[in-house]
């Protein structure tokens, strides 16, 4: 501790003690969260590929907010030092990210993951339908996905946002412009956003036409696996036999 700072009483310290450790047990289910939604998310991307011969989901990408960047929060939120209520309150701090290449792909890969009977589905924010007033498309779910720990299973929020590949170039650039101008962005580039955005949108309905024009039947099942001569007479002989 610096020269001319309190000095913490034992009690105090033991205070600052248990709260680091509920932090980090915190952040630390977060984690776990992430691991297991991603193991979800790449089970339906391999399946679709598999049997579908398509897949949806382009890029996925997962962060968990750091201790001082969640406590930062708290503290602008107002809330309270406590657990439970940063836990309820907070449903940001384990993200993940999923780029689709169109935008029935964004619906499908939401409704396939929250029908999965494990998650509970906390909220939907339907931005690709109703866009934000800067033109900001995206998906936004709050799921609350069970972690499974020593001592049972614990219920953990994680935020998935889905968007396609034209939305997430725009959000990134909205994103830097915002930051470079620490949030006073000139009208003259928010008008410039803003009709970007409604560029972007028309190049994903656009795009998504041509797919279903290419794509009009359904796709071939493919199961990936290597079904070669030898395998296929077998499979053949197998189903000759009578029961």
């Amino acid at each position: 501790m610096s020269p001319g700072e309190p000095t913490l009483t034992p009690q105090q310290i033991e205070s600052l003690r248990t709260l680091r450790q509920d932090f980090s047990r915190l952040i630390m289910q977060h984690r776990f969260v992430i691991d297991e939604v991603l193991t979800k998310i790449s089970i339906l991307r391999e399946e679709s590929a598999q049997a579908h011969s398509y897949n949806p989901i382009e890029h996925i990408s997962s962060r968990v907010k750091s201790p001082q960047s969640l406590l930062e929060k708290v503290h602008r939120r107002g809330l309270p030092l406590d657990i439970n209520t940063i836990r309820e309150q907070i449903t940001d701090i384990a993200g993940i990210r999923i780029t689709c290449s169109f935008i029935s792909d964004t619906y499908q890969v939401l409704e396939l993951l929250t029908a999965q009977n494990d998650i509970r589905v906390v909220e939907i924010k339907d931005y690709i339908a109703r866009p934000k007033p800067n033109g900001y498309r995206s998906l936004h779910a709050i799921l609350e996905v069970p972690v499974f720990l020593s001592d049972g299973p614990v219920p953990v929020i994680c935020e998935v946002q889905i968007r396609t590949i034209a939305m997430d170039f725009w959000a990134s650039l909205e994103h830097k412009i915002h930051y470079k101008y620490n949030g006073a962005v000139p009208d003259r580039l928010i008008d410039e956003l803003t009709a970007a955005a409604e560029a972007s949108d028309q190049l994903d309905r656009q795009m998504e036409r041509l797919h279903s024009e290419v794509h009009g039947g359904d796709p071939d099942v493919d199961s990936g696996e290597d079904f070669n001569e030898e395998t296929l007479r077998i499979l053949w002989e197998l189903s000759q036999r009578k029961s």
